[in-house]
């Protein structure tokens, strides 16, 4: 079933309290009525992201680019000033209006969609996607079905870039968010689809650990 987000735009999930995807559109209710606050709200690109563009220095001039799970929209804004022609989506119909009031007149197109059900025409369809944080905070069935949905986002010839938090082999958490294992990044690379460009496992100042993985698909 489609809900509508009040804005003519609809969403395969309602945002029911049993509902995983529901307590990100709670949470940025709660954050526009001033009773909460969005951990993850930056003023800056993520700096994994930043950090990456600027050692790749990739040019989005004729290219695509799909943010996923986009929040508030400042890796969405980034990657459109490398000239990416630039799709930014979440699940939550308040983060999307909020995105849109944050950047009036940007160039980026900011929509409310379902990573499980997306449209149509995004399938095979972006040059360069990017997860940043988002597979990481579903619990373990629907981290199953996310990290391949990813995948299916990227055009031929594209690059996929994943950034998460890390945890190692047989680290036990209580989620969410569930950093990713090695073999949960690893899985991104779907059969025949991507293949792993570089995988960096990075260890952050309080000790833990970031994932920061580039994938291809080819073309």
């Amino acid at each position: 079933m489609q809900h509508n987000d009040g804005t003519g735009r609809l969403s395969s999930r309602p945002p029911a309290a049993d509902d995983p995807f529901g307590r990100f559109e709670r949470l940025y209710v709660e954050a526009e009525r001033g009773e909460a606050e969005v951990p993850w709200d930056r003023d800056a690109p993520h700096s994994l992201l930043a950090e990456w563009t600027a050692r790749a220095r990739p040019d989005g001039s004729g290219r695509t680019a799909l943010v996923v799970g986009c929040g508030f929209g400042r890796d969405a804004e980034h990657l459109a000033t490398l000239g990416f022609a630039t799709v930014a989506f979440d699940i939550s119909p308040t983060a999307v209006r909020g995105a849109r009031r944050r950047h009036a007149g940007s160039p980026v197109r900011y929509e409310t969609a379902d990573l499980l059900d997306p449209p149509a025409d995004w399938l095979d369809g972006f040059d360069l996607v990017l997860e940043s944080m988002n597979v990481q905070a579903l619990p373990a069935e629907l981290r199953a079905r996310a990290i391949p949905a990813v995948g299916r986002l990227v055009a031929p010839g594209g690059t996929l870039l994943v950034i998460a938090a890390g945890r190692r082999d047989g680290e036990q958490v209580d989620g969410p968010p569930w950093p990713l294992t090695r073999a949960e990044v690893d899985a991104f690379a779907a059969p025949g689809a991507l293949t792993p460009a570089q995988v960096e496992e990075i260890v952050v100042p309080d000790g833990g650990l970031r994932w920061r993985a580039e994938f291809r698909r080819a073309g």
